[in-house]
């Protein structure tokens, strides 16, 4: 033994990252609405908007610092949602179908009711049906800041749920944006991509280690992703899955594993700066001249009731009959309430579903914007709910013997082995 402790392991340095990056956000996104309605909007719109760069293509024309925000820098930010995908389905809490079961249930459910509540809302007004994968999608950071809130009231088995859950809620996003947010493709530049990331998977199976060299092969598939008509952002998820990663089960993260050096660097970029900056350009909402047709016209109503309502319902009421039926085990030292709070945490759709929303009504500023009030009333009155329940909820009986062992399992490996007490029938 060289007496160095092992580094911090992905999953400790997740949580960190997350929590505080979320509190950022959630400043990012109040600065930039008080600016927006504030002697500073029209200068706000104006920088956001501005020329900066040349036409890297005819369907985006040039580049904005908005586009190089949400098509450049958010390839980064799925870049990373990758690398924690393949990680947590290859030797985290996701490598196997017991450990899966529960937020493939919760997530799906959490996917599937906000986007039916919507399309009952919205679906029926001309020209708002391609909006449905808006309110499905859960901001991880956001709920992990307002968790962060609670200090130790909030179980660590909640906080995990809540990671897991979003990575899948991730997986669905990037899947819809690929099938559904897709422009007409230029099959050469598609087959481009194509032999790039062929030629990054070549690399991993011949051992090649050097992150500079994928890296620089991520920025070309970006490129051709972009040209594509598959938007660019696809790219930072499929290049993660060419990224080599060492398994270390049992044992704290590899230091040599490319994965988790990527992961490990990545982690303050995205949650201190780009997610913070995403939410900075795309949070900043004129509600100055709003009036109450416009904030409840089906658009936004819609967006909102997924949200607040279709979280809630589709997440609580799986994990409720997964546990009713034996299919999974209640969450290790949590309350039923608590796991309801959790649940409303995830109706906070903030940055996924602003991203989505833009994809879903491109050039249609007046759609785009309600887009926004909708996620914004959704997302502020999940978040406001959610706190309360967690913060009014007693805690679970054995609350501080769990969070002792749950530390102390990720003290030695890095990692949780189980978040559930077990299959057991539901309590009234």
């Amino acid at each position: 033994m060289n007496g160095r402790k092992p580094p911090p392991s992905a999953l400790r340095n997740f949580l960190a990252s997350e929590s505080a990056g979320g509190m950022l956000l959630i400043f990012a996104a109040i600065l930039a609405m008080i600016v927006a309605n504030s002697a500073l909007g029209d200068a706000y719109h104006h920088a956001i908007h501005a020329v900066t760069g040349p036409v890297l293509t005819d369907k985006l024309g040039p580049m904005t610092v908005h586009l190089w925000i949400n098509d450049g820098l958010m390839a980064v930010f799925f870049l990373l949602v990758g690398l924690e995908i393949k990680r947590e389905f290859v030797d985290g809490r996701l490598a196997s179908w017991d450990r899966r079961r529960l937020p493939f249930i919760a997530a799906a459910a959490g996917m599937a009711v906000p986007a039916l509540l919507y399309l009952i809302f919205a679906g029926s007004t001309p020209g708002l049906a391609q909006g449905w994968a808006i309110p499905a999608a859960t901001d991880i950071a956001f709920a992990m800041g307002i968790l962060a809130l609670l200090g130790k009231r909030a179980p660590t088995s909640l906080k995990l749920f809540l990671v897991t859950v979003a990575i899948v809620d991730d997986m669905g996003a990037v899947a819809i944006i690929a099938l559904f947010y897709t422009a007409k493709i230029n099959l050469l530049a598609l087959a481009a991509a194509a032999a790039i990331l062929g030629a990054m998977f070549v690399m991993n199976r011949r051992g090649v280690k050097s992150l500079p060299l994928y890296l620089l092969m991520f920025l070309l598939l970006w490129y051709a992703m972009l040209l594509s008509g598959v938007h660019a952002t696809i790219a930072g998820v499929l290049a993660a899955m060419a990224i080599p990663f060492e398994r270390t089960p049992g044992t704290p993260d590899s230091q040599t594993s490319p994965l988790h050096r990527l992961e490990h660097a990545l982690h303050p970029w995205v949650a201190f700066a780009i997610v913070p900056l995403f939410g900075f350009a795309n949070a900043g909402v004129d509600i100055g001249g709003l009036t109450a047709e416009q904030i409840f016209a089906p658009l936004p109503l819609g967006i909102a009731a997924g949200l607040f309502f279709g979280k809630q319902i589709g997440i609580f009421g799986s994990v409720w009959l997964a546990v009713k039926f034996g299919i999974a085990g209640k969450l290790r030292g949590a309350t039923w309430l608590q796991i309801y709070g959790v649940a409303m945490l995830c109706g906070i759709g903030f940055t996924m579903s602003l991203f989505i929303g833009g994809l879903a009504f491109p050039g249609n500023a007046l759609l785009i914007e309600e887009a926004k009030i909708g996620v914004l009333m959704g997302s502020l009155a999940a978040a406001l709910v959610g706190f309360a329940v967690l913060r009014l909820a007693p805690l679970h009986p054995d609350h501080h013997a769990v969070e002792t062992e749950t530390n102390a399992e990720i003290a030695a490996d890095g990692d949780v082995d189980d978040t559930s007490e077990g299959r057991e029938p539901v309590r009234a």
